[in-house]
């Protein structure tokens, strides 16, 4: 997560929160692999496609996952903005933003991670 939110942060988006799952259970007494939420986004990519479908709001500012499975092995889960798109009946015209959004996750998750 640490790799990723750098990447973030260098790309010159805001990251509105960090929550630590894992931690938040362990405050209560109860037991979580570690599992982090990433809280992301930029206003420009954002904007412009809760302009065409207001409620696309409830999907945006965008959300990574990081989070550790019962093997060991770490993991990076978002929701691709085609889905997020589609979710929302986004028009046609407003594709070029979401393709953007794409190819930039994509290029986070790769940098951060060294795999696409």
């Amino acid at each position: 997560m640490n790799r990723f939110e750098a990447e973030v942060r260098a790309k010159g988006m805001t990251v509105f929160a960090h929550v630590d799952h894992a931690a938040g259970a362990a405050a209560v007494g109860l037991p979580l692999r570690p599992t982090e939420l990433l809280i992301f986004g930029h206003a420009r990519g954002g904007t412009p496609l809760m302009q065409s479908v207001q409620t696309i709001g409830i999907d945006l500012p965008l959300k990574a996952l990081v989070w550790q499975d019962e093997t060991g092995d770490t993991w990076l889960s978002y929701n691709h903005p085609n889905w997020i798109a589609n979710r929302h009946g986004l028009r046609r015209a407003a594709d070029p933003t979401v393709s953007a959004m794409a190819a930039m996750l994509e290029a986070l998750v790769t940098a951060a991670t060294g795999r696409s």
